[in-house]
């Protein structure tokens, strides 16, 4: 009789012990910062899910280290982030955070194809360099220390363009607030007139065919770690020459060679993931509602995409991804019309093609199995970057989308009809976000190929 009950005291003991010890809280005393020469120190405060003075779970403070040390990555700014805790004491907690700072300025000579990829160019239009873009882009990444990003974009070639971009994340105090303002002003010789056999199909004359330019002001609020808000509004004007007028009378939205307008859109975003360029592990929630104000040409559209992000293990991952657009459309145009093909709304193996129609809805899976990494000396900057690292993901995918057209043309079978690709491929991760893509797909009109995609982020 007594030992059973030493052994449940023992028990009860031993119960409350380990409840004590999970539920142990610290406080962060210091939190102190490394490396960050150009950037504010309050920049990477913004990004932490704790503060100095914070009392926090003792058993929560690994995985709160893990995300701010994935929140300071995905702003873009660094290299490599380090976030190390050690205790003081029994109650106190110190934080030391190390950074490598990006190259910030970067004076980038411009060349791109003016396709929607560069398979298109590649091999539909026998990588001709009349489509192509050339210029000098000047982009300063954290041109003040605040995360503040400035472009100035000097285009010729297939388009002429002049840009200037400038975003500054936070106006305010409490860094919740911030603005950006764009101006973009182009012309161009060869316009994309019509949609034929679900292709695009072009018109060019040695005379400019369209002109234009745009302005926006936007707002932007950032109420916690995860959710952004936008409000931008803009303003713009784009003409069209005779020859494009009379091949196309509906091309812009009024049906005239003259177009003017006012449009406000408002973004919602709720991004919650380990690596924004390539997520492993976590979800996303984007809203884009969109209003143009213009005289006979009110245009209204709305978007909504939703991504998951599952790992199995550290080296298996699923993402689905799904995304759909509905427009209202009082004047039935060319350019108001377009939908799958453009943007975020295209599909692996269906490069060639675009669909047009007043909604659609694309969803994605695929299955990412890691195949390793591998690290190469810089030997050119070897002090600055003295390694570069890649990492090789094999994946296999399927995508599936629907087009609906309330007036679709007979040339074009791909419109309210089920769009069905599949294909196996291999992603390469590297520096400043660089993702490259090589797709082999296959669709449902029989269609195989290998398809390339990507780019750097600076």
């Amino acid at each position: 009789m007594f030992n059973k009950w030493v052994l449940t005291l023992v028990f009860t003991l031993s119960f409350f012990i380990i409840s004590f010890i999970g539920k142990a809280q610290v406080k962060i005393g210091t939190i102190s910062l490394e490396g960050n020469n150009k950037t504010k120190s309050y920049i990477l405060f913004r990004e932490l899910p704790y503060h100095v003075g914070d009392v926090i779970a003792l058993d929560s403070l690994a995985k709160l280290d893990t995300l701010a040390q994935q929140q300071l990555f995905n702003t873009s700014l660094f290299l490599d982030v380090a976030v190390v805790s050690n205790l003081v004491d029994s109650q106190t907690v110190s934080i030391h955070i190390k950074v490598k700072e990006r190259w910030y300025f970067f004076p980038i000579p411009y060349f791109r194809w003016v396709d929607r990829s560069f398979s298109e160019w590649w091999n539909v239009y026998n990588h001709s360099l009349d489509r192509v873009n050339y210029g000098i882009n000047l982009r300063q990444a954290n041109a003040t220390g605040n995360n503040d990003k400035l472009t100035v974009g000097l285009i010729t070639g297939y388009t002429h363009q002049a840009v200037v971009k400038y975003q500054f994340p936070y106006i305010d105090n409490k860094l919740r607030y911030g603005l950006g303002v764009g101006w973009l002003n182009f012309t161009q010789k060869e316009v994309n007139i019509a949609t034929v056999n679900d292709k695009q199909r072009f018109l060019k004359t040695p005379d400019v065919n369209q002109k234009g330019y745009r302005g926006s002001v936007s707002i932007l609020y950032r109420p916690n770690l995860f959710e952004r808000h936008t409000v931008q509004l803009g303003f713009g004007n784009n003409q069209v020459s005779d020859t494009v007028f009379l091949s196309r009378p509906n091309y812009l939205p009024n049906h005239k060679k003259d177009f003017s307008y006012f449009d406000l859109t408002a973004t919602f975003s709720k991004v919650k993931f380990n690596y924004n360029a390539y997520p492993t592990q976590g979800t996303s929630t984007e809203f884009a509602a969109y209003q143009r104000f213009s005289n006979a040409s009110n245009f209204t559209s709305l978007q909504f995409r939703k991504v998951y992000a599952h790992p199995f293990s550290k080296a298996n991952f699923l993402l689905v991804e799904s995304n759909s657009v509905v427009k209202f459309m009082p004047n039935m145009n060319y350019l108001d019309g377009k939908l799958v093909g453009y943007g975020n709304m295209q599909l692996s193996g269906l490069e060639y093609y675009v669909v047009d129609g007043n909604a659609a809805s694309i969803l994605k899976a695929q299955w990412h199995h890691s195949l390793g990494s591998i690290t190469v000396k810089n030997f050119l900057t070897d002090k600055f970057l003295p390694s570069v690292k890649y990492q090789f993901w094999l994946k296999v995918f399927s995508h599936l989308g629907y087009v609906y057209s309330d007036q679709p043309r007979n040339t074009n079978k791909l419109s309210n009809t089920l769009l069905r690709t599949a294909g196996v491929g291999l992603d390469i991760i590297s520096i400043y976000d660089f993702v490259l893509k090589i797709d082999y797909s296959v669709n449902q009109l029989g269609d195989k190929g290998v398809y390339l995609h990507g780019g750097i982020n600076f």
